[in-house]
């Protein structure tokens, strides 16, 4: 079995806020963060809208010198694991910081400093690029900026699958407590894709929403009229520790992880398993894992992205797993709301889940008005719901055909 995990501390800094009240407020008051994109000119994008980070001062957080070397998606993560730090009371001066770790999700990375760079390259030519611009760039500067700001000399990775990349990162940091390697482990994701190649290469996909003209009402989760995701931004974090050491310094619980399922569809680059196979087994694994049955589960945070075929075969695979107990569970996607945060979609939404345990609420999937007829679960439609949350399940499904599923539990001692 090994040791139990506990999650000590959260934080988020989202399109619906930076800092859980403001966060948990918006959204369980239906509040979409969706708009117009403000960080560049879309001039002759197809799609024009995403759910931006507004209103984040770097350093608030982060040394002006150090910000400026940081890209956005680093500048997130060590603001995020700033306030997360801050909620766990965590002294990391009197911790052992060998036995601290960080592990942390990003799908694309520092994208921002490779494209301000490439146009320096070309512009004044190879001797004028940043000696920053590597050091930057690289996914990795996420977690190792933490590190070197708080002197952690534990497991230090980044991992990198797509849109299941924080989850992974959370379950990877489950599995790294479990076995006694590490005391605690900060970990979730981050995610700065809003700049112009990313969006150009989503926008030659068509696989985001070009409901231009209703930014609010673009991302819009199993409801029959959806047209592709809403690209996002921003981070959402964890502290995790072994329940002896949270209990030793008198820590406050959120929630138990309990447990973690992850596979391959070895499908296809972008589109998922047509029978939903693979996100079907991932939820088994971690039910397994977790040692519950099906009927123990009382919400899903869906993967739930607003895409035609996603969230058809989200349900599917649901259905598949839950058999008639998939009508008795609530199946929100998040993502109505704060759009798709690709690599750090699954940090978010584990705060998501630890809260909806924690304070009795789920909240709604907004924009569902006309319900897909092979979408009929029921997916806490545009109002958000009290309910006692004992056991709560999170999906994640990234290109590549990645399943990650995570299972939080509350915590009864």
């Amino acid at each position: 079995m090994g040791s139990r995990v506990v999650v000590t501390g959260m934080s988020v800094v989202s399109p619906l806020g930076i800092g859980l009240e403001t966060f948990w407020s918006n959204l369980v008051a239906g509040k979409s963060g969706v708009g117009p994109i403000t960080r560049f000119q879309t001039d002759g994008y197809s799609t024009r809208i995403g759910a931006e980070v507004k209103n984040f001062v770097p350093e608030d957080y982060i040394d002006k010198k150090e910000a400026r070397r940081m890209d956005r998606f680093t500048q997130f993560a060590v603001a995020a694991a700033k306030m997360a730090l801050e909620d766990a009371g965590l002294d990391i001066g009197s911790a052992d910081r060998d036995r601290v770790g960080v592990v942390l999700g990003s799908g694309i990375g520092g994208i921002e400093t490779l494209e301000e760079q490439h146009k320096v390259l070309l512009a004044k030519g190879p001797g004028r690029v940043s000696p920053f611009f590597i050091p930057m760039m690289i996914a990795n500067m996420g977690p190792a900026q933490i590190a070197i700001t708080y002197g952690l000399r534990g497991c230090n990775l980044i991992t990198t699958s797509a849109c299941a990349s924080s989850n992974n990162a959370i379950g990877d940091s489950y599995r790294l407590l479990q076995r006694g390697q590490l005391d605690v482990v900060i970990t979730g994701g981050a995610e700065a894709p809003i700049t112009p190649m990313a969006m150009a290469g989503f926008c030659s996909m068509k696989a985001m929403s070009t409901r231009n003209e209703d930014p609010e009402g673009a991302s819009r989760p199993f409801d029959a009229g959806r047209d592709g995701f809403v690209i996002g931004e921003g981070a959402g974090f964890l502290i995790l520790e072994t329940l002896e050491h949270a209990l030793n310094r008198g820590a406050r619980i959120y929630g138990e992880v309990a447990g973690y399922g992850s596979n391959c569809d070895a499908y296809h680059i972008t589109a998922p398993d047509p029978e939903g196979r693979g996100a079907a087994m991932s939820m088994k694994l971690a039910l397994d894992d977790a040692g519950l049955a099906p009927e123990e589960v009382d919400y899903i945070n869906a993967h739930g992205t607003s895409t035609p075929l996603g969230d058809r075969l989200e349900t599917l695979a649901v259905k598949n797993v839950f058999g008639p107990h998939a009508y008795k569970i609530a199946v929100g996607s998040t993502k109505s709301m704060t759009g798709h945060l690709l690599g750090a979609a699954g940090g978010l939404e584990a705060v998501v889940c630890l809260l909806a345990i924690q304070r009795g609420v789920i909240p709604p999937t907004i924009n569902l008005q006309t319900p897909d007829p092979e979408c009929d679960l029921d997916y806490v439609p545009n109002r958000a719901r009290e309910a006692d949350v004992n056991v709560a399940l999170s999906n994640s499904f990234g290109f590549g055909g990645h399943n990650v599923t995570l299972i939080f539990k509350k915590f009864t001692g």
